[in-house]
């Protein structure tokens, strides 16, 4: 039998590394179906350890890990990047996608509500000179 420190839920690894800011969030991405360990689609107990290969979409950004290593806690940022190693097509997918959104920003971003305060003592002003 492996010990506790060599395997770890697969939600519980997913925000330990930080990919998500809750477990629960993680569980939801889960069970949502957006996460597959080893090319197969993945249950939130499902177990992980150093050399498995976890692929999912955190909102529209794709992401192909490698688990080098298991923490007991959630840590620091700087020690959540050493516990696992990224693909290149996957900084390359996510690089191309961020290009794509910032050429072409959606239709609705630039839309605004009504006029705040500050807006209407500007329009205000426009008007009086």
């Amino acid at each position: 039998m492996a010990e506790s420190s060599d395997r770890m839920r697969l939600d519980k690894w997913l925000w330990v590394a930080r990919f998500f800011k809750t477990r629960s969030l993680a569980s939801e991405s889960i069970d949502a179906g957006k996460v597959s360990v080893n090319g197969v689609r993945a249950k939130r107990a499902r177990e992980v350890g150093a050399g498995d290969e976890i692929s999912f979409t955190r909102g529209r950004e794709p992401f192909r890990l490698t688990v080098v290593a298991i923490a007991p806690n959630r840590g620091p940022a700087v020690s959540a990047q050493r516990l696992y190693s990224e693909s290149e097509e996957s900084v390359a997918a996510r690089a191309a996608l961020n290009e794509a959104r910032s050429v072409a920003p959606e239709p609705a971003s630039g839309r605004r509500g009504r006029p705040t305060k500050q807006d209407r003592r500007q329009i205000q002003r426009l008007r009086a000179s």
